[in-house]
């Protein structure tokens, strides 16, 4: 397990974040939050995807007022994310919300701040403060000369100030941005400064396939260096995705042992039989494995044995058949077209 930063642990609902708790996997539901049914049915395959804490958007009073179903039917931490109406963060705490998702800079006086603090600790209701590129206040604007990192953990200071003086501290934070290296560069400066939990992500990455590779680089490469305490995958498409790209980040880098671990050669003029098809196969059948296994498809027997022998099971290709290993010693031959079934088989004997 890689070394994490210390950071403080912070309770949402029956999960934790920060300290020693693992770091949870988020999403954020795009459903109209007024529309309780379709809520909860995307919450419910969220959760099922893996996702640890769901975040819904409360832009009025009848999305406020439907968390207070929503939280009734489903068994994952919910978040309330608003902006400005300290009395949206009122009704939603009192709904039941797991954690609110506010920045008390932006919600008017010192007193509604006040208000919305106070309701939150007779509750146990962390806050998470979110900065992002793309709202960052006018005179930081003008004293970076634009958007920088400097300028976005300001931005998040200044929000965590006011509830310092309020003596609130279950916080955690986000500074957020769309560029990768700046992304970076602003948890490292951040992750300095104060001793929250972190939640990290590349803020509006892009469809599936941009996004995919902007999240897992901006925030693998925080995680490997110890920051961050909660991820959240933002893409334009199924919020399942998201949390599907998430976990695939963290069983990347060890954070995550379970489910499956998928090794496939990218083929060459060596390859014999259908190895695209058959490993896209495999892995659509694995999808629903939570058993933590090491799968090899192999096209070859060049890499195939040795790969094998890392695996606790696999394939290694030849011309129309397949040989099929278990921690690297050869169990059977057999003929293309019954080798993912064989192997499927001898998965559900491990």
């Amino acid at each position: 397990m890689m070394h994490r930063k210390a950071t403080r642990k912070i309770r949402v609902g029956s999960t934790f974040i920060g300290g020693d708790s693992s770091i949870k996997v988020q999403s954020m539901t795009n459903t109209d939050t007024r529309d309780i049914d379709a809520t909860i049915s995307q919450i419910r395959r969220l959760q099922e995807a893996g996702c640890e804490i769901v975040r819904c958007a409360v832009p009025d009073f009848e999305a406020a007022e439907a968390l207070a179903k929503i939280v009734r039917a489903i068994d994952v931490p919910l978040v309330a994310d608003i902006h400005f109406d300290h009395r949206l963060a009122l009704e939603s705490i009192k709904n039941g919300v797991a954690k609110l998702r506010i920045n008390p800079g932006n919600i008017g006086s010192k007193e509604k701040v006040k208000a919305v603090t106070e309701a939150a600790k007779d509750k146990g209701i962390p806050i998470r403060i979110g900065v992002n590129s793309g709202s960052l206040e006018r005179d930081l604007l003008q004293k970076y000369s634009g958007v920088c990192p400097e300028a976005l953990v300001e931005s998040a200071l200044r929000h965590v100030e006011i509830l310092e003086e309020l003596d609130f501290h279950d916080i955690v934070i986000s500074v957020k941005s769309s560029d990768v290296v700046e992304m970076i560069e602003c948890y490292r400066l951040i992750s300095r400064k104060v001793d929250y939990p972190l939640h990290i992500g590349v803020t509006e990455a892009g469809t599936v396939k941009r996004g995919m590779i902007k999240s897992s680089v901006g925030i693998g490469a925080l995680l490997a260096e110890g920051i961050g305490d909660t991820i959240r995958v933002s893409l334009t498409d199924d919020p399942v995705e998201e949390v599907v790209v998430g976990r695939e980040i963290l069983k990347a880098l060890g954070f995550i042992r379970e489910g499956i671990e998928f090794i496939s050669c990218p083929t060459c003029g060596r390859t014999q039989l259908d190895l695209v098809k058959i490993a896209g196969e495999v892995e659509e059948r694995l999808s629903g494995v939570r058993k933590h296994i090491k799968v090899a498809v192999m096209g070859c027997a060049v890499n195939g044995p040795g790969e094998a022998r890392r695996a606790d099971i696999g394939i290694a290709g030849g011309h129309g058949e397949g040989l099929i290993f278990k921690k690297g010693e050869i169990i059977r031959k057999v003929k293309e077209s019954e080798l993912v079934d064989e192997l499927m088989k001898e998965i559900e004997k491990l």
